[in-house]
Protein backbone atom coordinates (compact mmCIF):
# COMPACT_ATOMS: atom_id res chain seq x y z
CA UNK A 1 0.00 0.00 0.00
CA UNK A 2 1.62 3.61 -0.77
CA UNK A 3 2.32 5.99 1.84
CA UNK A 4 0.42 9.48 1.97
CA UNK A 5 3.97 10.44 0.27
CA UNK A 6 4.33 7.97 -2.75
CA UNK A 7 0.54 9.31 -3.32
CA UNK A 8 1.03 12.75 -3.10
CA UNK A 9 4.24 12.43 -5.56
CA UNK A 10 1.99 10.51 -8.39
CA UNK A 11 -0.55 13.34 -8.16
CA UNK A 12 2.22 15.99 -8.61
CA UNK A 13 4.34 14.15 -11.37
CA UNK A 14 0.99 13.40 -13.28
CA UNK A 15 -0.14 17.26 -13.28
CA UNK A 16 3.68 17.98 -14.65
CA UNK A 17 5.54 19.04 -11.45
CA UNK A 18 8.67 18.96 -10.37
CA UNK A 19 9.68 16.16 -8.59
CA UNK A 20 12.29 18.39 -6.71
CA UNK A 21 9.55 20.04 -5.53
CA UNK A 22 8.73 17.37 -2.98
CA UNK A 23 11.35 17.94 -0.72
CA UNK A 24 9.97 20.92 0.61
CA UNK A 25 6.80 19.02 1.86
CA UNK A 26 5.69 17.76 5.15
CA UNK A 27 3.17 15.27 5.86
CA UNK A 28 1.66 14.05 9.14
CA UNK A 29 -0.67 12.24 11.13
CA UNK A 30 -1.79 8.56 10.44
CA UNK A 31 -4.51 6.79 8.71
CA UNK A 32 -7.71 6.19 9.61
CA UNK A 33 -8.92 9.45 11.05
CA UNK A 34 -12.82 8.37 10.33
CA UNK A 35 -14.52 5.37 10.14
CA UNK A 36 -14.39 4.07 6.60
CA UNK A 37 -12.63 1.15 4.61
CA UNK A 38 -11.21 3.52 2.15
CA UNK A 39 -8.14 5.43 2.49
CA UNK A 40 -10.23 9.04 2.73
CA UNK A 41 -7.96 10.83 5.16
CA UNK A 42 -4.48 10.54 2.92
CA UNK A 43 -7.05 10.92 -0.24
CA UNK A 44 -8.19 14.66 1.31
CA UNK A 45 -4.23 15.33 2.68
CA UNK A 46 -2.48 14.05 -0.60
CA UNK A 47 -4.82 16.03 -2.46
CA UNK A 48 -4.74 19.46 -0.63
CA UNK A 49 -0.81 18.83 -0.20
CA UNK A 50 -0.60 19.20 -4.01
CA UNK A 51 -2.72 22.20 -4.27
CA UNK A 52 -0.70 23.97 -1.78
CA UNK A 53 2.31 23.12 -3.23
CA UNK A 54 1.60 24.21 -6.55
CA UNK A 55 0.79 27.45 -5.13
CA UNK A 56 4.72 27.47 -3.50
CA UNK A 57 5.81 27.03 -6.72
CA UNK A 58 3.96 29.49 -8.73
CA UNK A 59 5.53 32.34 -5.52
CA UNK A 60 8.71 30.70 -6.36
CA UNK A 61 8.53 31.35 -10.29
CA UNK A 62 7.39 35.06 -9.24
CA UNK A 63 9.37 35.72 -6.21
CA UNK A 64 12.61 32.96 -6.57
CA UNK A 65 12.27 32.10 -3.40
CA UNK A 66 11.14 29.00 -1.88
CA UNK A 67 9.14 27.71 0.68
CA UNK A 68 7.72 24.85 2.91
CA UNK A 69 4.42 23.00 2.78
CA UNK A 70 2.85 21.15 5.34
CA UNK A 71 -0.52 19.92 5.76
CA UNK A 72 -2.04 17.43 8.79
CA UNK A 73 -3.86 14.70 7.77
CA UNK A 74 -6.16 15.39 10.79
CA UNK A 75 -6.49 19.31 9.72
CA UNK A 76 -7.27 17.63 6.20
CA UNK A 77 -10.05 15.61 6.67
CA UNK A 78 -11.88 18.14 9.01
CA UNK A 79 -11.55 20.43 5.87
CA UNK A 80 -12.57 17.95 3.88
CA UNK A 81 -16.07 17.83 5.82
CA UNK A 82 -15.74 21.30 6.03
CA UNK A 83 -19.42 22.43 5.76
CA UNK A 84 -20.34 20.02 8.92
CA UNK A 85 -18.60 22.43 11.22
CA UNK A 86 -19.60 25.82 10.17
CA UNK A 87 -21.23 27.98 12.28
CA UNK A 88 -22.87 31.38 11.48
CA UNK A 89 -23.35 33.42 14.62
CA UNK A 90 -22.67 30.32 16.48
CA UNK A 91 -25.61 28.29 15.24
CA UNK A 92 -25.47 24.83 13.55
CA UNK A 93 -26.06 23.75 10.06
CA UNK A 94 -29.63 22.86 8.53
CA UNK A 95 -30.62 19.32 7.72
CA UNK A 96 -28.67 18.99 4.36
CA UNK A 97 -30.77 16.77 2.60
CA UNK A 98 -34.08 17.74 1.24
CA UNK A 99 -37.02 15.39 2.68
CA UNK A 100 -37.42 12.96 -0.46
CA UNK A 101 -33.84 12.68 -1.08
CA UNK A 102 -31.72 9.48 0.00
CA UNK A 103 -31.73 5.99 -0.59
CA UNK A 104 -35.08 3.94 -1.62
CA UNK A 105 -35.48 0.33 -2.91
CA UNK A 106 -37.39 -0.75 -5.81
CA UNK A 107 -39.40 -3.61 -7.24
CA UNK A 108 -36.90 -5.86 -8.23
CA UNK A 109 -34.84 -5.56 -5.03
CA UNK A 110 -32.28 -3.14 -5.99
CA UNK A 111 -31.48 0.01 -4.03
CA UNK A 112 -31.63 3.92 -5.88
CA UNK A 113 -30.35 7.04 -4.57
CA UNK A 114 -32.48 10.59 -5.32
CA UNK A 115 -30.69 13.81 -5.13
CA UNK A 116 -33.81 16.37 -4.74
CA UNK A 117 -32.06 19.30 -2.94
CA UNK A 118 -33.02 21.44 -6.31
CA UNK A 119 -36.68 21.52 -6.72
CA UNK A 120 -36.27 20.95 -10.55
CA UNK A 121 -34.74 17.48 -9.53
CA UNK A 122 -37.50 16.66 -7.05
CA UNK A 123 -40.40 17.71 -9.44
CA UNK A 124 -38.39 15.09 -12.01
CA UNK A 125 -38.04 12.37 -9.97
CA UNK A 126 -41.89 12.72 -9.02
CA UNK A 127 -43.37 13.40 -12.16
CA UNK A 128 -41.74 9.65 -13.23
CA UNK A 129 -43.14 8.13 -10.64
CA UNK A 130 -46.09 10.31 -10.69
CA UNK A 131 -46.65 10.75 -6.85
CA UNK A 132 -46.54 13.27 -3.93
CA UNK A 133 -43.37 14.74 -2.69
CA UNK A 134 -43.58 12.23 0.00
CA UNK A 135 -41.38 9.52 1.28
CA UNK A 136 -43.42 7.14 1.83
CA UNK A 137 -45.35 7.87 -1.79
CA UNK A 138 -42.13 7.75 -3.51
CA UNK A 139 -41.09 4.58 -1.80
CA UNK A 140 -44.59 3.01 -2.88
CA UNK A 141 -44.28 4.30 -6.49
CA UNK A 142 -40.63 2.85 -6.86
CA UNK A 143 -41.86 -0.43 -6.13
CA UNK A 144 -43.30 -0.74 -9.50
CA UNK A 145 -40.15 -0.30 -10.94
CA UNK A 146 -36.42 -1.95 -11.71
CA UNK A 147 -33.79 -0.31 -10.46
CA UNK A 148 -32.34 0.63 -13.47
CA UNK A 149 -34.86 1.82 -15.73
CA UNK A 150 -35.95 4.75 -13.26
CA UNK A 151 -32.33 5.64 -13.51
CA UNK A 152 -32.92 5.92 -17.08
CA UNK A 153 -36.54 7.21 -16.97
CA UNK A 154 -35.36 9.91 -14.44
CA UNK A 155 -32.46 11.27 -16.39
CA UNK A 156 -34.53 11.61 -19.44
CA UNK A 157 -36.81 13.66 -17.48
CA UNK A 158 -34.01 16.30 -15.89
CA UNK A 159 -33.47 14.05 -12.90
CA UNK A 160 -30.48 13.14 -11.03
CA UNK A 161 -30.42 9.73 -9.87
CA UNK A 162 -28.58 6.52 -9.00
CA UNK A 163 -28.68 3.00 -9.48
CA UNK A 164 -26.42 1.11 -6.67
CA UNK A 165 -23.89 -1.19 -8.35
CA UNK A 166 -21.10 -3.05 -7.19
CA UNK A 167 -17.40 -2.06 -8.33
CA UNK A 168 -17.64 -4.73 -10.45
CA UNK A 169 -21.15 -4.13 -12.34
CA UNK A 170 -19.30 -0.15 -12.51
CA UNK A 171 -16.44 -1.70 -14.24
CA UNK A 172 -18.21 -3.28 -16.51
CA UNK A 173 -19.90 -0.24 -18.34
CA UNK A 174 -18.64 1.24 -21.31
CA UNK A 175 -18.32 4.90 -18.92
CA UNK A 176 -16.23 3.19 -16.41
CA UNK A 177 -13.74 1.59 -19.39
CA UNK A 178 -13.36 5.22 -21.12
CA UNK A 179 -12.31 6.99 -17.51
CA UNK A 180 -9.86 3.67 -17.34
CA UNK A 181 -7.41 5.50 -20.08
CA UNK A 182 -7.50 8.39 -18.83
CA UNK A 183 -5.27 10.59 -15.99
CA UNK A 184 -6.36 11.66 -13.04
CA UNK A 185 -6.57 15.44 -14.24
CA UNK A 186 -6.31 16.32 -18.09
CA UNK A 187 -4.42 19.27 -18.90
CA UNK A 188 -4.10 19.90 -22.96
CA UNK A 189 -3.61 23.22 -24.87
CA UNK A 190 -6.76 24.42 -27.06
CA UNK A 191 -5.34 27.77 -28.38
CA UNK A 192 -1.95 29.83 -29.05
CA UNK A 193 -1.30 32.75 -27.35
CA UNK A 194 1.63 34.73 -25.97
CA UNK A 195 2.79 34.32 -22.41
CA UNK A 196 0.76 36.17 -19.59
CA UNK A 197 3.62 37.57 -17.04
CA UNK A 198 3.05 37.27 -13.71
CA UNK A 199 1.09 40.11 -12.13
CA UNK A 200 2.78 41.89 -9.00
CA UNK A 201 1.56 40.81 -5.65
CA UNK A 202 2.90 40.04 -2.31
CA UNK A 203 1.05 36.30 -2.68
CA UNK A 204 1.38 33.19 -4.91
CA UNK A 205 -2.00 34.32 -7.03
CA UNK A 206 -2.24 37.71 -5.91
CA UNK A 207 -3.66 39.83 -9.09
CA UNK A 208 -4.78 36.59 -11.27
CA UNK A 209 -8.54 36.79 -12.00
CA UNK A 210 -10.51 33.71 -11.87
CA UNK A 211 -14.37 33.08 -13.02
CA UNK A 212 -15.90 31.35 -10.47
CA UNK A 213 -19.18 29.46 -12.83
CA UNK A 214 -19.81 26.76 -10.17
CA UNK A 215 -21.91 25.18 -7.57
CA UNK A 216 -22.57 22.82 -4.17
CA UNK A 217 -18.92 21.53 -3.42
CA UNK A 218 -16.28 20.57 -5.61
CA UNK A 219 -16.17 23.77 -8.35
CA UNK A 220 -16.62 26.24 -5.41
CA UNK A 221 -13.79 24.45 -2.90
CA UNK A 222 -11.45 24.53 -6.15
CA UNK A 223 -12.46 28.60 -6.06
CA UNK A 224 -11.95 28.82 -2.36
CA UNK A 225 -8.86 27.44 -2.58
CA UNK A 226 -7.47 29.57 -5.03
CA UNK A 227 -8.86 32.86 -3.27
CA UNK A 228 -6.58 31.48 -0.17
CA UNK A 229 -3.58 31.97 -2.47
CA UNK A 230 -4.33 35.46 -2.96
CA UNK A 231 -6.46 34.71 -6.59
CA UNK A 232 -9.14 37.74 -7.40
CA UNK A 233 -11.93 35.11 -7.23
CA UNK A 234 -15.38 36.20 -8.51
CA UNK A 235 -18.36 33.79 -8.16
CA UNK A 236 -20.61 34.37 -11.37
CA UNK A 237 -24.01 33.02 -10.30
CA UNK A 238 -27.88 33.17 -11.90
CA UNK A 239 -30.28 35.75 -10.11
CA UNK A 240 -33.08 32.28 -10.60
CA UNK A 241 -30.16 29.94 -9.94
CA UNK A 242 -30.99 27.50 -6.77
CA UNK A 243 -28.73 27.14 -4.11
CA UNK A 244 -28.08 26.13 -0.83
CA UNK A 245 -27.04 28.47 1.10
CA UNK A 246 -24.70 26.78 3.67
CA UNK A 247 -22.41 25.44 1.00
CA UNK A 248 -23.06 29.30 -0.37
CA UNK A 249 -21.28 30.25 2.50
CA UNK A 250 -18.85 27.97 3.98
CA UNK A 251 -16.85 27.98 0.14
CA UNK A 252 -17.87 32.02 -0.52
CA UNK A 253 -14.94 32.28 1.38
CA UNK A 254 -12.73 34.70 -0.19
CA UNK A 255 -14.76 35.30 -2.96
CA UNK A 256 -16.69 38.05 -4.81
CA UNK A 257 -19.85 37.45 -5.97
CA UNK A 258 -22.49 38.10 -8.89
CA UNK A 259 -25.21 37.87 -10.78
CA UNK A 260 -25.11 37.60 -14.27
CA UNK A 261 -28.30 36.14 -16.22
CA UNK A 262 -26.92 33.99 -19.39
CA UNK A 263 -29.95 33.50 -20.72
CA UNK A 264 -29.84 37.07 -21.99
CA UNK A 265 -27.65 38.79 -24.45
CA UNK A 266 -26.91 41.65 -22.07
CA UNK A 267 -25.74 39.03 -19.54
CA UNK A 268 -23.78 36.91 -22.45
CA UNK A 269 -21.70 40.04 -23.14
CA UNK A 270 -21.69 41.08 -19.58
CA UNK A 271 -19.14 37.72 -19.14
CA UNK A 272 -17.85 38.01 -21.92
CA UNK A 273 -16.47 41.08 -20.82
CA UNK A 274 -14.66 39.25 -17.68
CA UNK A 275 -13.65 36.48 -19.52
CA UNK A 276 -11.84 38.53 -21.65
CA UNK A 277 -9.85 39.79 -18.28
CA UNK A 278 -9.64 37.02 -16.73
CA UNK A 279 -6.50 34.14 -16.01
CA UNK A 280 -8.82 31.26 -14.96
CA UNK A 281 -12.29 30.43 -15.76
CA UNK A 282 -13.64 27.25 -13.73
CA UNK A 283 -16.94 25.91 -14.49
CA UNK A 284 -18.98 22.62 -13.30
CA UNK A 285 -21.94 23.34 -15.08
CA UNK A 286 -24.23 20.51 -16.66
CA UNK A 287 -22.21 19.46 -19.69
CA UNK A 288 -22.84 21.46 -22.69
CA UNK A 289 -24.60 24.16 -20.88
CA UNK A 290 -22.27 26.91 -21.33
CA UNK A 291 -21.05 25.72 -24.65
CA UNK A 292 -24.60 25.66 -26.21
CA UNK A 293 -24.25 29.77 -24.65
CA UNK A 294 -20.84 30.30 -26.44
CA UNK A 295 -18.58 29.81 -23.75
CA UNK A 296 -17.24 26.48 -24.77
CA UNK A 297 -12.85 26.14 -24.07
CA UNK A 298 -12.56 26.40 -27.39
CA UNK A 299 -14.81 29.91 -27.41
CA UNK A 300 -12.95 31.03 -24.38
CA UNK A 301 -9.67 30.81 -25.97
CA UNK A 302 -11.04 32.92 -28.63
CA UNK A 303 -12.60 35.38 -26.14
CA UNK A 304 -9.23 35.34 -23.95
CA UNK A 305 -6.22 33.82 -25.46
CA UNK A 306 -4.26 32.55 -22.70
CA UNK A 307 -6.77 31.20 -20.71
CA UNK A 308 -6.87 28.68 -18.61
CA UNK A 309 -10.24 26.77 -18.85
CA UNK A 310 -11.11 23.93 -16.04
CA UNK A 311 -14.07 21.91 -16.44
CA UNK A 312 -16.00 19.46 -13.88
CA UNK A 313 -17.53 16.67 -14.37
CA UNK A 314 -19.79 13.73 -12.93
CA UNK A 315 -18.75 11.09 -15.10
CA UNK A 316 -15.87 12.35 -17.84
CA UNK A 317 -15.82 14.17 -20.71
CA UNK A 318 -15.95 10.94 -22.58
CA UNK A 319 -17.94 7.95 -23.00
CA UNK A 320 -21.43 7.64 -23.27
CA UNK A 321 -22.09 9.35 -19.74
CA UNK A 322 -20.15 12.19 -20.60
CA UNK A 323 -23.29 14.73 -20.62
CA UNK A 324 -24.65 12.67 -17.52
CA UNK A 325 -25.59 15.15 -14.13
CA UNK A 326 -24.07 13.92 -10.91
CA UNK A 327 -23.10 14.63 -7.90
CA UNK A 328 -20.47 13.50 -5.23
CA UNK A 329 -23.20 11.23 -3.14
CA UNK A 330 -24.89 10.02 -6.75
CA UNK A 331 -21.45 8.62 -8.08
CA UNK A 332 -20.30 7.14 -4.74
CA UNK A 333 -23.39 5.11 -5.24
CA UNK A 334 -22.93 4.44 -9.09
CA UNK A 335 -19.40 3.72 -8.85
CA UNK A 336 -19.77 1.06 -5.97
CA UNK A 337 -18.35 2.40 -2.65
CA UNK A 338 -21.55 2.49 -1.44
CA UNK A 339 -22.17 -0.80 -1.85
CA UNK A 340 -18.26 -2.19 -1.03
CA UNK A 341 -19.02 0.27 2.36
CA UNK A 342 -22.01 -1.55 3.04
CA UNK A 343 -20.88 -4.74 2.74
CA UNK A 344 -17.36 -3.94 5.13
CA UNK A 345 -20.29 -2.70 7.46
CA UNK A 346 -22.33 -5.88 7.40
CA UNK A 347 -25.09 -4.29 5.51
CA UNK A 348 -27.22 -5.23 2.74
CA UNK A 349 -27.43 -1.60 2.16
CA UNK A 350 -25.79 1.64 1.12
CA UNK A 351 -23.32 2.91 2.97
CA UNK A 352 -22.23 6.47 2.52
CA UNK A 353 -18.37 7.59 2.56
CA UNK A 354 -17.88 9.45 5.97
CA UNK A 355 -16.79 12.73 3.91
CA UNK A 356 -18.31 13.93 0.55
CA UNK A 357 -14.59 13.23 -0.24
CA UNK A 358 -15.34 12.71 -4.07
CA UNK A 359 -16.60 16.53 -4.13
CA UNK A 360 -13.64 17.82 -1.82
CA UNK A 361 -11.04 16.17 -3.50
CA UNK A 362 -11.71 16.93 -6.91
CA UNK A 363 -12.06 20.58 -5.97
CA UNK A 364 -8.44 20.69 -4.98
CA UNK A 365 -7.57 18.56 -7.80
CA UNK A 366 -9.36 21.59 -9.76
CA UNK A 367 -7.33 24.11 -8.37
CA UNK A 368 -4.01 22.34 -9.13
CA UNK A 369 -5.19 21.73 -12.48
CA UNK A 370 -5.32 24.98 -12.68
CA UNK A 371 -2.65 26.47 -11.36
CA UNK A 372 -0.11 23.81 -12.91
CA UNK A 373 -1.99 25.01 -16.34
CA UNK A 374 -1.48 28.68 -15.32
CA UNK A 375 2.31 28.23 -15.20
CA UNK A 376 2.63 26.38 -18.23
CA UNK A 377 1.01 29.14 -19.78
CA UNK A 378 3.36 31.90 -17.93
CA UNK A 379 6.36 29.96 -19.57
CA UNK A 380 5.50 28.38 -22.95
CA UNK A 381 1.93 30.93 -23.60
CA UNK A 382 -1.24 28.67 -25.18
CA UNK A 383 -4.63 28.60 -23.49
CA UNK A 384 -5.42 25.54 -22.09
CA UNK A 385 -8.05 23.13 -20.92
CA UNK A 386 -8.12 20.92 -17.63
CA UNK A 387 -10.31 18.32 -17.13
CA UNK A 388 -11.86 16.66 -13.70
CA UNK A 389 -14.50 14.59 -12.48
CA UNK A 390 -16.15 12.98 -9.80
CA UNK A 391 -16.25 9.36 -10.98
CA UNK A 392 -12.24 10.27 -12.27
CA UNK A 393 -11.58 11.21 -8.64
CA UNK A 394 -13.51 7.89 -7.03
CA UNK A 395 -11.73 5.83 -9.45
CA UNK A 396 -8.24 6.88 -7.97
CA UNK A 397 -9.70 6.55 -4.25
CA UNK A 398 -10.67 3.22 -4.87
CA UNK A 399 -6.84 2.35 -6.46
CA UNK A 400 -5.83 3.72 -3.28
CA UNK A 401 -6.83 0.45 -1.27
CA UNK A 402 -8.63 -0.18 1.40
CA UNK A 403 -8.17 -0.37 5.13
CA UNK A 404 -9.24 -3.44 7.20
CA UNK A 405 -10.67 -2.40 10.26
CA UNK A 406 -11.22 0.82 8.96
CA UNK A 407 -14.94 1.18 9.49
CA UNK A 408 -14.05 0.73 13.83
CA UNK A 409 -12.28 4.02 13.95
CA UNK A 410 -14.00 6.46 16.38
CA UNK A 411 -15.20 9.72 14.44
CA UNK A 412 -14.11 12.83 14.46
CA UNK A 413 -15.72 14.80 16.99
CA UNK A 414 -16.75 18.41 16.82
CA UNK A 415 -15.15 19.15 19.77
CA UNK A 416 -11.74 17.79 18.73
CA UNK A 417 -11.84 20.33 15.09
CA UNK A 418 -13.24 23.46 17.19
CA UNK A 419 -10.52 23.04 19.80
CA UNK A 420 -7.54 22.78 16.71
CA UNK A 421 -9.02 24.10 13.54
CA UNK A 422 -11.36 26.68 13.72
CA UNK A 423 -11.30 30.25 13.23
CA UNK A 424 -13.70 33.43 13.80
CA UNK A 425 -14.53 35.74 10.82
CA UNK A 426 -17.13 38.01 10.02
CA UNK A 427 -19.28 37.71 6.95
CA UNK A 428 -22.42 39.39 5.25
CA UNK A 429 -24.11 36.59 6.93
CA UNK A 430 -22.63 36.86 10.64
CA UNK A 431 -20.01 36.32 12.73
CA UNK A 432 -18.25 32.56 11.00
CA UNK A 433 -16.67 29.85 12.76
CA UNK A 434 -15.07 28.13 9.74
CA UNK A 435 -12.19 25.37 9.15
CA UNK A 436 -8.81 27.16 8.76
CA UNK A 437 -7.26 25.67 5.43
CA UNK A 438 -5.04 22.96 5.74
CA UNK A 439 -1.98 23.50 3.83
CA UNK A 440 0.47 25.51 5.57
CA UNK A 441 2.69 27.61 3.32
CA UNK A 442 5.96 28.83 5.64
CA UNK A 443 6.42 32.39 3.76
CA UNK A 444 2.87 33.12 2.31
CA UNK A 445 0.55 31.98 4.15
CA UNK A 446 -2.96 30.71 3.30
CA UNK A 447 -5.68 32.95 4.27
CA UNK A 448 -9.42 34.52 2.81
CA UNK A 449 -9.02 38.47 2.33
CA UNK A 450 -12.53 38.85 1.59
CA UNK A 451 -15.86 37.57 3.80
CA UNK A 452 -18.68 35.35 2.58
CA UNK A 453 -20.99 37.26 1.04
CA UNK A 454 -24.48 36.75 -0.13
CA UNK A 455 -24.62 36.28 -3.60
CA UNK A 456 -24.88 38.76 -6.33
CA UNK A 457 -23.45 41.50 -3.28
CA UNK A 458 -20.69 42.67 -5.81
CA UNK A 459 -20.93 44.50 -9.41
CA UNK A 460 -20.07 42.08 -12.56
CA UNK A 461 -16.33 43.71 -12.50
CA UNK A 462 -12.70 43.06 -11.64
CA UNK A 463 -11.26 45.20 -8.71
CA UNK A 464 -8.62 46.84 -10.16
CA UNK A 465 -4.93 45.62 -10.13
CA UNK A 466 -2.32 46.67 -7.58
Amino acid sequence: MQSPADILKDIWTSAGGDPAALERVRLSGDEPQIPSSFRVAVAGQATIAAAGLAAAEIWRLRSGKMQDVSVDMRHAVAECRSERYLRVDDKPPPPAWDAIAGVYRTGDGRFVRCHTNFPHHRKAVCDVLGCEPARDKVQAALMQWKGEDFETAAYAAGGVVALMRSYDEWSALPQARALARLPLISIEKIGEASPKPWPKGDRPLEGLRVLDLSRVIAGPVAGRTLAAHGADVLLVSGPALPAIDWLTIDTGRGKLTAFIELKTDTGRAQLRDLLEDADIFSQGYRPGALAALGFSPEDAAKISPGIVYVTLSAYGHTGPWAERRGFDSLVQTTTGFNHAEGRAAGLDAPKELPAQMLDHATGYLMALGAMMAKMRQARDGGSWHVSVSLAQTGRWLWNLGRLDGGLNTPDLSGEAVYAAFIESMPSGFGMLKAVRHSALLSTTPAQWSRPAMPLGSHPAHWPARS
